[in-house]
């Protein structure tokens, strides 16, 4: 009896779930359109003679024409995010990108794996065809090559004109990943990338050791790959390969999960390929090539394995968290503070212990450890990347505190905040998505600025 009760409950809250991300990712969407709508009804009617000219990268000349030669600050989203322009005149950042005189908005899939995304950044700043690599697009089972750029967006990227980056979620792990594989020499035909070519990384909530969350929405906690039978995550696939499958252009003009190179359109793979992807036997979930499990804390360790953190680079990280402790229980930290989206999951996450019978992730891998969270990830993954070794860091309580700031460090802050405070809707940060926003990119172009990589030992540190 117990546990068919306890069952209804797990099928409630799943219903529930569902439906309020169903609603709010409907109420982003159709803000877009109409906001779209609106806008050229408004254009009709006034008659507009003003012709715009968009351009999809700006050349280097035309930048010192226009007194623009600033390295470019590159805000890169996290899951489920969009670039600019795909939502329509909507902005993933809330519009910090305006904030700025030379700011990039790369549009990357949604909640295609980590490895394919840093990839996709890359011929989007360098321009070219995107290749995803021989050997990965054979195991992963999509093709090789994806979209094309005819013209990047900063073509000159090299050593000596390198680029802030600005990573919100995953998206911070996503560019950790393109800077290993620029030292790696990862991109064939570009033999002479460095490490260096990155001057600094900013994260924004950033996913560096992964998320409880990942097993509250259905990923096995025994080995942070695979899906539970009836979970979150099996409705979010399910919807994920239907909408590709009916590759409706108008639709994924205005949003793209980013899996067009699996080939999962009704065009190319029929009615039994369809069915091969929902069984599980082939796409994007069957050969584990997409984010989440990425960002399990198994898959965030497997890919911390191979990342460095680097003498010349300047690393700043913002941590956010929505609890509190009363009596010694972790609880979230405010009602209306908090994100309708999100409060149910912290208060999950705040509760959640990995099961008895399951080997921990680590060696002293601890629940407490990981009970402060913001909704989406767990406060202990945003500060630093400390699995499955822990990198130079220091705690910032107060800028002044950390000044100058010493290359190779990840400085790290505490900010109350739910995850998605900084994006989408500026309104509900008020100021204090301005003082963010201001401090970082004053940052970028006062206190992280260098024409050629300073004279600093080769030996990387972890």
């Amino acid at each position: 009896m117990i546990r068919l009760w306890i069952s209804y409950l797990q099928l409630v809250e799943l219903f529930v779930s569902s439906l309020v991300h169903l609603l709010y990712g409907f109420y982003i969407f159709s803000s877009a359109v109409a906001g779209d709508l609106s806008q050229a009804l408004n254009e009709y009617f006034n008659k507009s003679n003003v012709n715009v000219e968009v351009k999809e990268g700006v050349s280097r000349a035309e930048r010192e024409e226009n007194g623009d030669d600033l390295p470019p600050i590159v805000l890169v989203h996290g899951i489920f995010g969009f670039g600019q322009g795909r939502l329509g005149a909507l902005s993933y950042f809330g519009g910090a990108e305006k904030m700025d005189e030379r700011v990039l908005v790369p549009d990357l899939g949604s909640l295609t794996s980590i490895y394919d995304r840093a990839r996709e950044l890359f011929y989007y700043l360098k321009g070219g065809q995107v290749d995803y690599g021989e050997e990965h697009s054979t195991t992963c089972g999509h093709s090789q090559f994806g979209r094309i750029y005819e013209r990047g967006h900063y073509p000159e990227w090299d050593e000596d004109h390198p680029i802030h980056f600005v990573g919100h979620s995953a998206g911070a792990q996503v560019v950790r990943v393109l800077q290993q594989m620029l030292a790696d020499k990862a991109f064939k035909g570009h033999e002479n990338t460095t490490e260096n070519w990155v001057l600094s990384i900013t994260s924004l909530s950033g996913a560096f050791n992964g998320t409880t969350r990942t097993y509250t929405d259905g990923m096995h906690p025994e080995d942070g790959r695979t899906l539970k039978p009836i979970c979150l995550l099996q409705l979010c696939r399910i919807g994920v390969i239907v909408y590709d499958w009916f590759d409706i252009s108008w639709l994924k003009n205005y949003y793209n999960f980013g899996f067009d190179h699996f080939n999962m359109s009704w065009k190319k793979m029929g009615i039994w390929g369809l069915v091969d992807c929902l069984l599980g036997n082939a796409g994007p979930f069957a050969s584990g090539d997409w984010i989440l499990p990425d960002l399990t804390i198994q898959g965030s360790i497997k890919l911390n394995y191979n990342l460095n953190t680097f003498p010349n680079t300047y690393y700043f990280s913002y941590a956010t968290k929505r609890t509190t402790k009363i009596m010694g229980v972790t609880v979230p930290s405010s009602i209306l503070g908090i994100h309708p989206l999100l409060f149910i999951r912290v208060l999950q996450m705040s509760q959640w212990r990995f099961p008895p019978d399951v080997s921990p992730p680590y060696k002293g891998y601890k629940d407490e450890d990981w009970q402060d969270n913001d909704g989406a990830l767990n406060t202990i993954s945003m500060t630093y990347p400390l699995l499955p070794i822990e990198h130079p860091h220091c705690l910032v309580e107060k800028e002044s505190d950390c000044q100058p700031l010493q290359p190779g460090i990840w400085y790290y802050k505490f900010v109350e905040g739910d995850h998605i405070l900084f994006i989408i809707n500026r309104e509900r940060a008020g100021v204090q998505f301005d003082l963010i926003y201001d401090s970082i990119f004053q940052r970028c172009r006062k206190h992280a600025f260098r024409k050629k990589p300073p004279t600093m030992p080769n030996e990387i540190h972890h």
